[in-house]
């Protein structure tokens, strides 16, 4: 009997050895050989891809070619714009210097071509690299360059996989090129932006100025010193992005040369979490909102009241703009903000246009209004976004 309990129990142990092993070893099995090659082939893509949508230049190209020619499978690999040859990849100068111009003539054709003794190297056959394919890279239907792979043979199939290499190359160039266009477009409605605070603003900032220039002459000063300061912050090219605490410094300027023209007709309260002032914000998004409230909201009002709260939300920071003023009409503004009621409010438009193509969809302005109930603007800005930085 024991002699049995003993066999069984040797039987467990052998199972259970045999179990761990299997599981050891079974966990570094990826699947079949197809599976396993589908999977190279996808993380060599992932590794290639972040070089390219820089676009087609030296630095992403070379970043990106070892991992493009592990795609190709040859041993050399030559990229070139439609000018020159822009990286290569265990090809050396020399050969490089050779196949440039099979390069350009594909630019220029708009089709692959065979490299098969068709270029004088004076160490073909033995080289390892005197042979190959080259095919056009096209964006947007336009070729903007071309790509070599380059071997001792010309294999069965190495025709089509540069084919899709190339197209692959291609697809990361017109996200490049599509990434750029949206970097344009956010700085020309920036550029916009900037050019719709200036006219109104600066002859309401200079003739309450000149009020106080007999008055009250150093108040005069510090005037004109806030107003090169704020008009120094919206017309220096400082990029897209800034900080919380310049935005509000921003709008404290503002409000400084507001309060001269108004006098005591509307007060401010401020609320701000400190947490929230290094948090990187779109330039210009929340003194076009002050703005809107004061002209549109307070100025018809004999006084008025302006509420900014920003406020720490966990992942987010939370920006409210309250005034109780005349308020609009909720169909009137929902108008403004698609673009379809003209000129008005068109810095509030920007800012909602520009949040939403930083940040996304659900990120534009939340503005709740009604006639004769004032308004209150809303926003929502991550504290970390790829697009922004931290």
């Amino acid at each position: 009997m024991r002699d049995a309990l003993w066999a069984a129990l040797g039987v467990i142990v052998v199972l259970f050895v045999a179990v761990i092993w299997y599981a050891v070893r079974g966990g570094r099995h990826l699947g079949t050989p197809m599976e396993r090659a589908g999977y190279e082939a996808l993380r060599t893509a992932n590794l290639a891809a972040p070089a390219l949508r820089g676009g087609l230049n030296a630095e992403g190209a070379g970043r990106a070619g070892a991992h493009l020619r592990a795609l190709m499978g040859t041993r050399g690999l030559v990229v070139s714009d439609t000018e020159s040859v822009v990286a290569t990849d265990n090809v050396d100068a020399e050969h490089a210097a050779l196949i440039e111009p099979v390069l350009l003539r594909v630019v220029a054709r708009g089709r692959p071509e065979m490299v098969a003794d068709a270029w004088e190297c004076r160490h073909a056959g033995t080289c390892g690299v005197d042979k190959g394919v080259v095919v056009p890279l096209v964006v947007d239907g336009i070729v903007v360059g071309a790509l070599a792979g380059l071997d001792a043979s010309v294999p069965a199939g190495l025709l089509r996989r540069a084919g899709e290499v190339a197209q692959f190359v291609s697809t990361q160039l017109e996200l490049a090129e599509l990434d750029r266009s949206r970097e344009r477009a956010t700085r020309a409605e920036l550029q916009f932006l900037r050019a719709q605070i200036s006219p109104h603003f600066v002859y309401n900032a200079l003739t309450a100025i000149e009020s106080f220039v007999r008055s009250d002459p150093e108040r005069a000063r510090e005037l004109l010193i806030g107003f090169a300061d704020f008009t120094r912050y919206c017309f220096r090219s400082h990029g897209q992005f800034t900080t919380m605490a310049e935005e509000l410094r921003l709008v404290d300027s503002y409000l400084d040369l507001e309060r001269a023209r108004f006098g005591d007709r509307f007060s401010v309260t401020l609320r701000v979490a400190p947490e929230v002032l290094s948090v990187r914000v779109p330039s210009l998004i929340l003194q076009p909102i002050v703005e809107n409230a004061l002209r549109h909201g307070l100025e018809p009002l004999p006084r008025g009241q302006l509420v900014i709260r920003v406020e720490d939300a966990d992942s987010e920071a939370l920006v409210s703009i309250d005034d109780d003023g005349v308020g609009t009409d909720p169909a009137v503004m929902r108008r403004i903000l698609s673009g379809t009621n003209g000129n008005d409010a068109v810095g509030l438009r920007n800012v909602d246009e520009r949040l939403r193509a930083v940040f996304g969809e659900d990120h534009g302005l939340l503005v709740e209004t009604a006639l004769g109930a004032g308004t209150r603007v809303t926003m929502r800005i991550p504290k970390f976004h790829a697009r922004v930085g931290s």
